[in-house]
């Protein structure tokens, strides 16, 4: 049947029976839901060529006959697993840097054990990362190195950067990374000093439990979880839209307590005390000066970002002394930024071409 304007009209009858198998195949799907086991992730090859106590340093096989010189070393934020960036083939972040031709590590974090609860910023900003990169010229015979960090992992590699002046990194990207720590939204109210103890939580816990942080984060959007779950029910006869899902689910599940000293100054010099904003931030008895930083930095910001707002973020370039600089602003959010559709079409590819230019 047409309309009098002569456009056709969807047929009533193919619209009820399309209904109908949609119903039906999120039916007999949603009980493999249930049943089925968590979805395999961090599918691409690789090999673990350093570990000690939290830390593990893995390389990924090679998938392009030609490589660049300066290898990529990936820091993951220190509440999450790596496995982020490497999701699914095709929706991995490495597989995606690897076909370009690049040289790939990756920093990941597993679960502190009582004995680290001492861990702090130092350990982590002049010992980890710096053990790391020599690991991987150990590994590559190249002096200079690539540091990519994510959130928490940009700010550590930004620490790191900046004490570390005569170093040998050759570039430096932050993905989505805050800077500005009074304009963290939220997070900041929750954590206010004036009802956030946080000596109180870490003299009693040690190690900060991933309950703690899971409720952190959930507070920010209290109600995104189950709109989560809804929209996947919603979708649940889309095989694609699904694994996605519970892969994503499977990530922000798998959250990693956090060394208790390292919470701790985390919330007292970066979250009260905004010191990497003002140039005051002092980690293994040196002065942190973003202006210090004097390689090529880029910056990818999401526009809707819950966790890390726009306003915390965008300092970063203005704060460094690199002339080389770019910024990045997508549409998303702070994991979709990263793995999601929009990641694909453009993070991926400008991180890539940028990195391609300097990394000769």
């Amino acid at each position: 049947m047409s309309s009098a304007s002569g456009t056709a009209q969807p047929d009533l009858g193919d619209q009820v029976r399309a209904a109908v198998d949609r119903t039906i195949a999120r039916s007999i799907k949603g009980l493999d839901f249930v049943i089925s086991g968590d979805p395999d992730v961090g599918l691409t090859p690789k090999d673990i060529i350093y570990e000690r106590g939290t830390l593990r340093l893995y390389h990924y096989h090679p998938m392009a006959d030609e490589v660049y010189r300066v290898p990529v070393l990936l820091v993951m934020a220190t509440t999450n697993r790596s496995y982020v960036f490497d999701l699914a083939p095709g929706q991995s972040m490495v597989e995606y840097l690897l076909r370009e031709g690049f040289d790939v590590f990756v920093i990941d974090w597993e679960k502190p054990g009582p004995e680290e609860r001492h861990l702090d910023l130092d350990d982590y900003t002049f010992d980890f990362i710096p053990t790391c990169i020599r690991r991987v010229a150990e590994r590559s015979g190249e002096p200079d190195i690539s540091l990519i960090g994510y959130c928490m992992g940009g700010v550590l590699s930004l620490i790191y950067a900046a004490g570390h002046t005569d170093g040998p990194m050759k570039n430096l990207v932050c993905l989505t990374t805050p800077v500005n720590w009074h304009e963290m939204g939220l997070m900041r109210r929750w954590t206010d000093p004036r009802h956030f103890d946080v000596d109180r939580i870490v003299d009693t816990l040690g190690v900060v439990p991933t309950e703690f942080i899971l409720a952190g984060f959930t507070m920010l959007r209290p109600a995104q979880r189950t709109a989560s779950r809804i929209r996947a029910w919603d979708n649940m006869w889309n095989d694609a839209y699904v694994r996605s899902y519970r892969s994503f689910d499977r990530w922000s599940n798998e959250t990693i307590p956090l060394a208790g000293e390292y919470f701790r100054t985390t919330m007292r010099d970066l979250m009260w005390g905004n010191k990497l904003h003002s140039g005051e931030l002092r980690v293994s008895g040196r002065i942190i000066d973003l202006a210090n930083i004097r390689v090529p930095v880029m910056h990818a910001i999401a526009e809707h970002d819950h966790i890390v707002p726009l306003t915390a973020s965008r300092p970063l370039l203005e704060k460094v002394g690199s002339t080389d600089k770019k910024e990045m602003i997508l549409k998303g959010g702070h994991v979709s930024l990263i793995a999601g559709p929009n990641a694909v079409r453009r993070m991926w590819p400008a991180v890539s071409n940028w990195l391609a230019e300097r990394s000769t």
